[in-house]
């Protein structure tokens, strides 16, 4: 593959959109561009300028887009995931955040809006972007966070030291026992893939962590009801409750909570989609067995 070697920064980019289209990329022109920036940095709106001139194209170009082409994740090649207001350090071992999940962080930060100090805590962090984009954007939040795979803890405890995060390596089927009944907000982006439901994107197939994807038994149900099992643990009465889930298991999630007898004003959530992928609750007393 000879893309970037002699050619024009415009040329580049365009050989690189055939190169990635062929390969199935779903954003191919995205893609080209956003590999090129990874090198040169200088922004999308100045790498578009400099594609109206002869600029050449960055050496090492065409080993990246050989790389995007075999559907290695874009944010493993960049080491960067772009998530609300934060630049998240990604790679290997952990699960790269997805956009919809954008949504379930806004429906907290809706939440706890008037709150001086809002105690919050997130099940199965990830690379901590929903506890990292809360820290940010809630001003005198204290946040914690819990993540059970230590290459994922690693990638969050990176990504939240500078947000003043509280991150712990533990099971959030478990975690935080000391602080049962203390937290106003719990939110939860738990696996939850059912177990026979391979997803169809090489990106996520091959690249995506499996334990960050499969929920456990047959319809992936089993850490989302840990997760909400956890939360009405961890929960002041009247604490918020929000998790993200597959579409097609919004109303086991309702039936679930509405089962366990301790949530009121259990609501589902549209994503940007417009599909239903986030249900919330509130606590309706103190449940500490």
């Amino acid at each position: 593959m000879t893309t970037g070697s002699g050619q024009s920064l415009a040329a580049a980019i365009s050989e690189a959109t055939a190169i990635l289209r062929d390969a199935g990329v779903p954003s191919p022109r995205v893609d080209a561009e956003l590999l090129a920036d990874h090198l040169l940095g200088v922004g999308l709106g100045r790498l578009r300028a400099l594609m109206l001139g002869d600029t050449p194209a960055p050496e090492g170009y065409g080993e990246l887009v050989a790389e995007r082409a075999r559907r290695i994740p874009l944010q493993h090649i960049t080491g960067v995931a772009h998530f609300r207001y934060l630049e998240l350090a990604v790679g290997p071992g952990v699960f790269i955040p997805r956009p919809e999940t954008e949504s379930v962080v806004q429906l907290v930060i809706d939440h706890v809006k008037g709150m001086s100090r809002p105690r919050i805590v997130d099940l199965g962090t990830g690379s901590g972007a929903i506890a990292g984009s809360i820290a940010r954007e809630v001003p005198g939040a204290e946040v914690h966070a819990v993540e059970y795979s230590a290459f994922a803890h690693a990638w969050a405890a990176k990504n939240l030291a500078p947000l003043g995060v509280h991150l712990v390596l533990g099971d959030l089927r478990n975690a935080l026992p000391e602080l049962n009944g203390t937290f106003d907000v719990v939110v939860s982006n738990p696996p939850y893939i059912p177990a026979e439901a391979v997803p169809i994107e090489p990106e996520v197939a091959l690249h995506d962590p499996p334990e960050a994807l499969y929920g456990g038994g047959a319809d992936g149900m089993e850490l989302p009801t840990a997760a909400a099992a956890s939360a009405a643990r961890l929960l002041v009465p009247g604490g918020y409750f929000v998790m993200e889930h597959a579409e097609v298991q919004a109303g086991w999630i309702a039936t679930m909570m509405k089962r366990a007898g301790v949530w009121t004003g259990i609501s589902t959530h549209l994503d940007l989609n417009g599909k239903e992928r986030a249900t919330s609750a509130l606590l309706s007393g103190p449940d500490h067995e």
